[in-house]
């Protein structure tokens, strides 16, 4: 299994650390991602707990918190936990980066550092600022991605398919109410017309292009031509040959 181990100390750089921790494990799984505090749980023995998480990650990233140094007693101390975490990573030959956390938080030196830690001074750094975290999470989890590519990036994923999902006008100028949406499933109540010239019914009832509307039963006769337009509703009756009887009363 490839993790990711968060190296840091309680009381200096512990928020930070558990942000981190929460953005990776949505991008790339909490299984992935080893944090001492929400990783080993209640009664597991920690000293061969942190030792195992170690030697089988691929990536240590060290949380500097701006009293980081300050603590140079439990610095120079062989027992002091945050001391053996980094140690045992340069032991095991994997990729070591420290975070700065904060603003205030400055490039480590060397001289503030016991000489088994003295390689952490040349190894490039993060510098994370707690007043935009949401770009600090983001760029550290583009380097996890980046530096251990064996891991699957979920969170891309879910954005890659956002993305996908947008939906891109096609339809055109337009004057008037238009509504576009993207596939339909199940039933649509209504009709959908594209590419149409000319007037188009979608509904119930008439539909009057410069016409008139005529209501009731209507009686042609004679030889000519008879030209009917516009809506009928009512029976048409057409008698060719035969001169209407009313027309000859009105004569």
């Amino acid at each position: 299994m490839k993790e990711v181990f968060i190296n840091y100390r309680t009381g200096d750089g512990e928020k930070t650390a558990a942000l981190i921790d929460q953005e990776l494990s949505r991008r790339f799984g909490a299984q992935h991602i080893f944090r001492a505090s929400r990783s080993i749980a209640p009664g597991e023995a920690y000293p061969d707990s942190l030792l195992a998480a170690l030697r089988r990650s691929c990536l240590l990233l060290a949380v500097v918190g701006p009293d980081w140094t300050n603590f140079r007693t439990r610095l120079h101390d062989p027992e002091d936990w945050v001391r053996r975490e980094i140690e045992e990573a340069f032991a095991c030959e994997l990729p070591v980066v420290p975070i700065l956390d904060g603003r205030k938080t400055h490039r480590l030196g060397k001289a503030d550092l016991p000489a088994e830690l003295e390689r952490l001074a040349d190894l490039q750094s993060i510098p994370f600022d707690t007043h935009d975290t949401e770009a600090g999470v983001r760029r550290i989890g583009d380097l996890v991605a980046e530096m251990v590519p064996g891991l699957d990036d979920l969170g891309r994923c879910d954005e890659t398919s956002r993305a996908g999902d947008a939906v891109t006008n096609s339809i055109g100028d337009v004057s008037g109410t238009a509504v576009q949406s993207r596939d339909f499933t199940g039933d649509i109540g209504g009709t959908v017309v594209k590419g149409s010239h000319g007037p188009v019914h979608t509904g119930s009832g008439g539909i009057y292009q410069n016409s008139r509307h005529v209501s009731g039963d209507r009686h042609f006769s004679g030889n000519g031509m008879t030209y009917f337009e516009g809506d009928n509703h009512g029976h048409v009756q057409h008698r060719f040959g035969e001169q209407d009887q009313r027309e000859d009363d009105s004569r």
